[in-house]
């Protein structure tokens, strides 16, 4: 079976619920029937419930921007894992790259929310990548074995099966600036043998890995054209339906 593409949408700290749901009422028209790929949107956690509501019977998913490790418990301002799932919401982004830098995510704090999302039976968006210092220094490839060791530990390979890696070459985050399909896939290649190192061939073929950074409907097409890439978590052009819809019918 080959992998089936997903196409996510980061929304990150943008949109109100009343903006999400017009976002929703004008995107799903330009993707109706769409099925060769998963096409999830991740809005803010106040915008969850709406999106959810917005999109029942599109076979559009909504998944969280990001998630507590723990089920419940007194973690002020945090979100559970059952809290998604009560909702409906089905995926979850896990270790972006602003979380690492600006709330100090570590490899172990994402490891483990990445084994309670597999418990609790969400789909794992898990980023990975190395800062445009760690890509000029030439330690681009042991940054992501580094990263893909550390947020996998201790996870077996019966479990992995919903496990999606997001590669985000941070220094490509926000600033226009795209890895070429060939730096990127790359880098899946890097990600992809390591995670059979660790979980075996058969997850390792199976895993997908999407692409995130400045992706954009004049680059989506190229990057999806790679066999190592196998979708895109988009920022901000998924922000505007019309751009989105784009990405998505690449």
């Amino acid at each position: 079976m080959p992998r089936k593409p997903l196409i996510a949408a980061n929304w990150k700290m943008y949109k109100t619920p009343a903006q999400a749901q017009e976002f929703v009422k004008n995107f799903l028209p330009l993707v109706t029937n769409h099925e060769r790929d998963e096409v999830v949107l991740c809005p803010s956690f106040i915008s969850l419930s709406v999106v959810i509501a917005a999109v029942t019977g599109s076979g559009v998913a909504v998944g969280a921007q990001n998630m507590h490790f723990a089920e419940e418990g007194a973690y002020t301002g945090e979100t559970s894992p059952l809290m998604l799932k009560a909702i409906g919401a089905t995926h979850v982004i896990l270790g972006h790259s602003e979380r690492r830098q600006y709330f100090g995510e570590t490899d172990e704090i994402i490891n483990k929310k990445l084994k309670t999302a597999l418990q609790q039976g969400l789909v794992p968006i898990v980023c990975v990548g190395e800062v445009l210092a760690e890509r000029e220094s030439g330690r681009t490839e042991e940054v992501l074995l580094r990263q893909t060791r550390g947020v996998l530990a201790g996870i077996g390979a019966a479990e992995a099966a919903p496990i999606v890696i997001a590669y985000e070459p941070v220094w490509a985050i926000g600033t226009g600036k795209t890895a070429t399909p060939q730096i990127a896939s790359e880098a899946h290649e890097v990600i992809r043998g390591e995670v059979k190192k660790l979980l075996g061939g058969g997850v390792a073929e199976n895993l997908r890995i999407l692409y995130g950074g400045s992706v954009k409907p004049e680059n989506a097409s190229a990057l999806m054209s790679e066999t190592e890439i196998d979708g895109a978590l988009v920022g901000g052009a998924s922000l505007d339906p019309q751009s989105f819809g784009k990405i998505v019918k690449y």
